[in-house]
């Protein structure tokens, strides 16, 4: 790194100088719109490669895509991300160095690479990162098929670390942290430990009884089982209601594989595909697990499962727009 920092700046020196000789030199030749034209090409390139610079190896803007975080980070936020908190990649998406004893802290706010991401190759994936980052986040090139911004790096809290435990009941996180006997529910984890309160939930505990009913009824359905009664009593409960908005597919999936292990006890995938949901999920050492603060709209570590601190690359911790949200995250 040493090595690498003396080659920027000799770099630099070099271009201030010669920059500063060309500036004398045009001065005593007429100028034209031509030689105006690449002298303005020569500072846009020169800023451009500060910025990619800057943007790689120190801090990186990035503008929030999606409603995971409310209300601590707002859907078109725009943050500040330390890029050599937990060490310093060569190439986006690239190794890591200087990463010894930088550890991910339980309930930062972090980027980390998108384990679900459809790559286009590696070379469009740095492609679209360097223009991403050497316009400040106002160009994406990277999109999906359908016109829309693909999300290459997430934005989620650290929300358990390695050797922890967690799962999640009627929509509600109980952890069983490194060394604990128990499991605890979140809120009171939090408390005792003085983390942040930004982790809520959308949907009220009077729907999961229509939300199970509903997966317990899709799956008997699909085994051509007749629906009880009082399946479709409870069924009523969401029935009619905006359950798009308040809907918790976690529990929905958890409960619609119980009860295709209750249908097929013998079925091995059945009971497999269930124990994942039953038994919680446990984070390896070096993992984290990174969860939304907006718990029921958030695709995170309940789906993706945890996530390597080689692909987390960078800690949140400020929003500098709109102008009367600007703040300091590393405080919430």
């Amino acid at each position: 790194m040493d090595k690498f920092l003396t080659w920027v700046e000799r770099t630099t020196e070099k271009r201030l100088t010669l920059r500063k000789a060309r500036r004398a030199y045009a001065k005593n030749k007429k100028r034209t719109f031509l030689s105006e034209a690449l002298e303005w090409l020569d500072a846009l390139v020169f800023g451009v490669f500060w910025v990619l610079i800057l943007n790689q190896f120190l801090f990186q803007l990035f503008l929030i895509p999606s409603p995971s975080m409310e209300n601590t980070l707002l859907v078109k936020d725009r943050v500040v991300v330390f890029k050599d908190q937990y060490g310093v990649e060569v190439y986006p998406a690239g190794p890591k160095v200087l990463d010894d004893n930088r550890r991910v802290q339980r309930d930062d706010i972090i980027t980390f690479y998108n384990p679900e991401y459809d790559s286009k190759g590696p070379f469009f994936d740095i492609l679209s990162q360097v223009i991403y980052m050497g316009t400040l986040s106002l160009v994406n090139i990277d999109r999906n098929e359908d016109g829309t911004p693909a999300e290459r790096l997430y934005v989620k809290r650290a929300a358990a670390l390695g050797g922890d435990s967690v799962r999640f009941v009627d929509g509600n996180v109980e952890i069983k942290a490194s060394g604990m006997g128990e499991w605890m529910e979140e809120d009171e984890f939090r408390t005792l430990n003085g983390l942040s309160s930004g982790p809520h939930r959308l949907v009220e505990e009077e729907y999961y009884p229509g939300l199970k009913a509903a997966a317990r009824m899709t799956a008997l359905s699909e085994a051509g089982i007749a629906l009880p009664s009082y399946l479709q009593e409870d069924y009523k409960i969401i029935r009619g209601t905006n359950w798009d908005y308040k809907f918790d597919l976690y529990e929905y999936n958890r409960e619609y594989a119980k009860t295709q292990c209750e249908i097929d006890p013998t079925s091995l995938s059945a009971r497999s595909s269930y124990s994942v949901y039953d038994s919680g999920i446990y984070v390896p050492y070096s993992y984290v697990l990174p969860l939304g603060d907006n718990r029921d709209n958030s695709q995170d570590g309940r789906y993706f499962g945890p996530v390597s601190e080689s692909d987390v690359n960078g800690r949140v911790v400020a929003r500098f727009w709109p102008f009367g949200r600007i703040g300091i995250l590393t405080e919430e």
